[in-house]
C-alpha cells in the first residue's frame, strides 16, 4: 500500500472577495451537487469497497467519505502508484451507475432550496466535481430540476460555467466552492454538510455560512430583493 496522507486535503487560501452586485436580470443559483444537495457518502463509499475487493488494495473508506470533494484522481492517487490511477479511475466510473447512483439520496432542505429558487421565478444549474455523465444521472435520479448540469470540473474552474450561465451565487460545501464563487463573481454560500465545518468556511471566506440547506430559503429571499 502506498505511503499516504489521511488528513483533509489542503487547498490554498481564498483571494478576498470583491464587490459583489446584487442579483440583477433574472435571478440564477448554482449549486454543488456531492454532500450540498446530494448525499452520496454511502454509495461513493460502496464503489471505493467494490475496488479494493477487486484490486485487493486496502483502502480506508471512512478516510475516503469524510474527505468528499476534490478530483477523482486525487483521491484514488492516495491508494494505487501513480501509473495505475487512469485504469483505476475508469473502473471508479465504469462501476458507480450501478452502485452508487441507486444509493444517494436528497441532502436535507435540497428539494427546498431548487423549489425556492424556481418560485422566485429564477434558473438552476448545478456545477458539479463528478463527471459530466455520472452528475446528470445523479440530477435526473434525485428528481432535482435544473436549467443546467455541468460535471467534471472543480474549484476555480467551475466559475467559467457559473459565468456562462450568469449565476450570481454558488451554493456548496467545500472550500473549493467558494473558490468557484470567487472565479465566477458571484456571492460564496458555505453550508457546512461535507468536510469542512462552519468555522472553516468563514475562515476561507465564505461571504455567508448556513448549516445546511434548510436555511437556505431564509438567506434566498432577501438576497433576491437586493440584499446580501
Amino acid at each position: 500500500m502506498l505511503d499516504h496522507d489521511p488528513s483533509p486535503i489542503a487547498f490554498p487560501a481564498a483571494v478576498p472577495a470583491p464587490a459583489v452586485p446584487a442579483p440583477g436580470g433574472r435571478l440564477v443559483i448554482g449549486f454543488d451537487l456531492d454532500l450540498t444537495l446530494a448525499d452520496t457518502r454511502a454509495g461513493i463509499g460502496a464503489v471505493y469497497r467494490a475496488l479494493s475487493a477487486e484490486t485487493g488494495m486496502p483502502i480506508d473508506v471512512d478516510q475516503v467519505v469524510r474527505r468528499i470533494g476534490p478530483p477523482l484522481d486525487v483521491e484514488i492517487g492516495y491508494w494505487f502508484p501513480p501509473a495505475e490511477v487512469p485504469a483505476m479511475v475508469d473502473r471508479y466510473r465504469a462501476l458507480y451507475p450501478g452502485i452508487a447512483i441507486p444509493a444517494s439520496t436528497l441532502m436535507p432542505g435540497a428539494v427546498q432550496a431548487v423549489e425556492g429558487v424556481r418560485a422566485l421565478g429564477g434558473g438552476v444549474v448545478v456545477v458539479s466535481g463528478k463527471n459530466q455523465r455520472d452528475t446528470e444521472r445523479t440530477v435526473a435520479a434525485l428528481g432535482l430540476d435544473a436549467d443546467a448540469v455541468i460535471g467534471g470540473v472543480f474549484g476555480a474552474d467551475k466559475g467559467v460555467a457559473l459565468r456562462e450561465h450568469a449565476a450570481s451565487a454558488y451554493i456548496g460545501d467545500h472550500t473549493g466552492d467558494v473558490d468557484a464563487a470567487r472565479a465566477a463573481g458571484a456571492v460564496a454560500v458555505g453550508v457546512a454538510t461535507g468536510m469542512f465545518d462552519a468555522a472553516a468556511l468563514t475562515a476561507y471566506g465564505a461571504d455567508v455560512v448556513l448549516p445546511d440547506l434548510l436555511a437556505f430559503p431564509g438567506w434566498l429571499e432577501p438576497f433576491a430583493a437586493g440584499g446580501r
